[in-house]
């Protein structure tokens, strides 16, 4: 009798112990999923800051933009030689002035003629920040099929809201959009409201759309 409890005992040591073991793993896998998701989070918004610098001076009506700041910089050097001539009496001989101001259009005709290159170096910055995102991405992905993807099957129907509180609020709402949408296309969860489409909005901004449909955004599983 006395070694049927002592190996009942035993047993169950191992299951706790494998509790523990799985509890650890479990946490683990989140802190590296965290970890990831920074990283995702700071590809995207470098993506996308320099998305809207691309657009701003290489779009299709940049050079109204180009000229414009050219003006500009003529009214900035010609205030600044104004304020030095009132405050400190310094003044220039006129060929200054006129050498000053042609050393500005030709300094502005040189970036001018390299805006082809200055734009391929952008895009090319574009392009590493996209491949950062989809590896990043890619490697949530998988740390969350054994993290964030079984609790979420486990606590089905959940909204986004009530998995925000469940994890703490460590992660942002984006992210765990993003995650769960990758379930959605596999059709292993069901979303019961369409979410607002946050994709192409800067992270901030996504995370406080989402968040004012948080409650209302439910996932079902359907395994």
């Amino acid at each position: 009798m006395s070694s049927v409890l002592n190996n009942d005992d035993l047993i169950a040591k191992d299951i706790n112990n494998e509790k523990l073991d799985n509890s650890l793993q479990r946490s683990n896998l989140y802190k590296l999923l965290k970890e990831r998701e920074q990283s995702w989070w700071q590809a995207r918004q470098q993506l996308i800051e320099r998305q809207e610098k691309k657009m701003f001076w290489y779009g299709e009506n940049s050079l109204i933009m180009w000229l414009l700041w050219q003006l500009v910089g003529y009214v900035v050097v010609a205030m600044a030689l104004m304020l030095l001539n009132n405050i400190f009496g310094i003044s220039l001989p006129l060929w200054q002035y006129v050498s000053l101001f042609v050393l500005q259009t030709l300094f502005f005709v040189s970036t001018l003629a390299a805006k082809g290159q200055l734009a391929n170096k952008l895009q090319r910055k574009i392009d590493n920040d996209e491949l950062m995102g989809e590896e990043a991405l890619n490697e949530m992905i998988i740390l969350a099929e054994d993290s964030l993807y079984p609790d979420v099957h486990a606590k089905s129907p959940i909204s986004l809201e009530a998995l925000d509180d469940y994890l703490d609020g460590q992660f942002h709402l984006a992210s765990l959009q993003c995650l769960l949408q990758k379930e959605v296309d596999a059709g292993r969860l069901i979303m019961e409201q369409q979410p607002p489409e946050v994709g192409v909005l800067p992270p901030e901004l996504a995370d406080d759309e989402l968040n004012e449909h948080a409650s209302e955004i439910t996932y079902r599983s359907t395994l």
